[in-house]
């Protein structure tokens, strides 16, 4: 993939894949290209060369609104989120685009439609118990701290039946028990369903615990690719990224 800015080169023929199942993490110093990276992927931006495959389908010219029901989610860095709405009604939006039953069985409140509301209740339910969040299921998100905030917004894209997830930065601005909570979520969220994901970290102890392999961006290029381990050891990714320890 290639993105330019004017004369800024945002990535230079960046490419890598993520096997089913797999969490695959993305780092880099500030400006490194992860978040345009990711602003491609949900078709937030638009890019100059390569392609984006899902599943051996190219997504290059779909608009960012057909992401969701192709089965790509996507939380953000700052929490996007209706703050005037309980934690149930946000998580509920998240499935509004696998929602069956058509909008006229829903507005006429036909059997079919009531069966897909019941079966949606009973998944929202689920994902409440799952992110521990039962005890402020029916409090507005507005009230909430930001790491139950944090929490929300991550079922609300699970409740989207997503086959890839795209985290970007999940861990910020959490405390440190937080952040091992989180880590532990991400970890058996993909097991448990099966998700591909695709996470912009800074923690490293996050992408180190939790990743099967892990991208290093820097200006843009791809200058690593492999497991946590390797990633660590390797003399490139050492100098731009991680600190030079001489």
């Amino acid at each position: 993939m290639r993105v330019r800015f004017g004369g800024i080169v945002a990535l230079d023929g960046v490419s890598f894949d993520v096997g089913k199942g797999q969490i695959v993490a993305i780092i880099g110093p500030n400006g490194a290209g992860k978040t345009t990276l990711f602003n491609c992927i949900s078709r937030l931006y638009p890019f100059d060369g390569g392609d984006i495959l899902l599943e051996g389908r190219s997504v290059r010219d779909l608009p960012s609104h057909r992401m969701a029901a192709l089965g790509i989610a996507r939380t953000f860095q700052n929490v996007a989120l209706f703050d005037s709405l309980s934690v149930a009604e946000n998580i509920t939006l998240g499935a509004h685009a696998s929602l069956g039953g058509g909008f006229f069985a829903h507005a006429l409140r036909l059997p079919r439609a009531a069966r897909a509301e019941r079966k949606l209740a009973a998944e929202v339910a689920e994902i409440v118990t799952l992110l521990d969040l039962d005890q402020v299921v029916h409090r507005r998100v507005g009230e909430l701290p930001f790491g139950t905030r944090k929490r929300v917004e991550l079922g609300r894209a699970l409740a989207g039946k997503p086959r890839l997830l795209l985290l970007d930065e999940p861990a910020a601005g959490l405390n440190h028990t937080e952040v091992d909570e989180l880590t532990s979520m991400i970890a058996h969220i993909a097991e448990r369903f099966a998700l591909s994901v695709l996470l912009v970290e800074h923690h490293m102890n996050v992408v180190m615990r939790i990743s099967h392999r892990v991208l290093v961006l820097d200006f843009g290029r791809k200058i690593g690719d492999g497991t946590p381990q390797e990633v660590k050891s390797d003399p490139q990714v050492i100098r731009a990224y991680l600190g030079d320890p001489s």
